[in-house]
């Protein structure tokens, strides 16, 4: 459990520092696209604060898989649920989206959607890659067979 939360630690603050440059973009699209000119010290203060900590939460997140005992389904739904409410409290609380049932629906599709976009993407690339592996040991050991017999031979 220690060497858990010592990897969650580690991520989260490898990711934190991520916050800031994703908030500073993102401020730079709203500028551009919402004709965004200024912002309060508060606002700055608090986007900073909070995209630091959602990229501390989100990178320390993914150590969840880690954790042998926990079924991949259950790891799927705590992950997706941090992440989400996560996701959620800071868009929120930034004033990026609005208060209100429709506003948090489209929120949660969208979410919803790209999460399982990207676990689609990257269910693939493991499976691609680990029958790439296979292919290689079974190769590997049919060399191995072969060339012990001819050795015995």
């Amino acid at each position: 459990m220690k060497k858990n939360v010592l990897e969650f630690l580690r991520r989260g603050f490898v990711a934190c520092g991520f916050g800031p440059i994703v908030l500073a973009i993102l401020y730079l699209i709203l500028q551009h696209q919402a004709n965004l000119e200024t912002l309060t010290v508060n606002q700055v203060c608090l986007g900073i604060f909070s995209l630091s900590a959602l990229a501390f939460i989100a990178g320390g997140m993914n150590v969840i898989y880690q954790i042998e005992k926990l079924p991949l389904m259950v790891a799927l739904l705590i992950h997706g649920g941090v992440l989400y409410i996560s996701y959620l409290g800071t868009y929120l609380l930034n004033g990026w989206l609005e208060w209100g049932a429709t506003p948090i629906l489209v929120f949660s599709g969208i979410f919803a959607f790209g999460y399982l976009v990207i676990w689609a993407i990257i269910y693939s690339i493991t499976k691609r890659n680990t029958e790439k592996l296979n292919i290689i040991l079974k190769e590997k050991q049919q060399s191995a067979e072969d060339n012990s017999k001819e050795y015995l031979s």
